[in-house]
């Protein structure tokens, strides 16, 4: 339902009792967790802002509106102590030095792999083969080996159940 004038009228009316009831308060709490007037006003100012976006707000008891502001200004304190901002960290000009690519993870998850596969029949190794690493079609695969399609599918389906269950042995649970 769209807001009338008379509506915002009202929400702005609350909005300075809100203002002039807490805002010295929650001003004098947020400078002492900053340290800085500055940002104390800006934390202020944003507290304030979301409780105008927040029209249910306005209606609610005044100690509980108390306590939702106090709430809102000490997150907002958090997030901009956590911020990259408030670290200082800054984006750098200079390029970054390249990083050679380190294989030795892809070496042990192949060699990983290559055992788990071998732990498997072959019609199930295969087919598994073919289908995943070799990027063919269940219909691809049974034309190759010349057995039908419902075969394949039915091997790829066993085939890779063992193969989750040699890696569980194996211990790798992703």
């Amino acid at each position: 339902m769209p807001e009338g004038p008379g509506v915002s009228v009202r929400r702005a009316t609350a909005l300075r009792a809100l203002h002039d009831r807490h805002a010295a308060a929650l001003w004098r709490y947020v400078a002492s967790l900053t340290g800085s007037l500055a940002d104390a006003d800006d934390v202020v100012q944003e507290t304030l802002l979301r409780a105008w976006r927040n029209p249910g707000l306005l209606a609610e008891d005044p100690d509980a509106v108390r306590g939702w502001l106090f709430t809102v200004a000490r997150n907002l304190v958090i997030d901009q102590a956590r911020s990259a901002r408030r670290r200082h960290e800054r984006p750098s000009a200079e390029e970054v030095e390249r990083v050679e690519d380190d294989r030795t993870d892809r070496l042990f998850d192949a060699m990983l792999l290559q055992d788990a596969l071998s732990s498997l029949s072959g019609h199930h190794r295969e087919v598994i083969v073919r289908a995943y690493y070799g990027g063919r079609s269940t219909a691809e695969v049974a034309r190759e080996l010349g057995i039908a399609e419902g075969t394949v599918k039915s091997r790829l389906h066993y085939g890779l159940r063992a193969l989750r269950l040699a890696f569980q042995e194996r211990g790798v649970t992703r």
